[in-house]
């Protein structure tokens, strides 16, 4: 099945959850601290469902990344 993402929201998606594993917190660990469902973490992480901005900040601070570091790479598409 192809995905609806582009290979540029597939890349930020793997840095996420990256991000994730990396400050040691389970999907459940961190729905708890967003005050949200673990399905809501679970969802984020595959695309299922957009993270929108507010909640990409949220996730960068408590992973204690910068958000830059989770979207390397987006302003490089050769124009600008």
């Amino acid at each position: 099945m192809t995905s609806v993402h582009s290979a540029r929201y597939q890349q930020f998606l793997q840095r996420l959850r990256a991000a994730r594993v990396e400050s040691g917190l389970t999907q459940v660990e961190v729905a708890r601290r967003l005050r949200k469902p673990q399905s809501f973490v679970s969802k984020c992480e595959s695309g299922e469902r957009r993270v929108d901005a507010i909640e990409f900040a949220d996730m960068a601070k408590l992973y204690g990344k910068p958000m830059e570091s989770l979207v390397e790479g987006a302003g490089k598409t050769g124009g600008r």
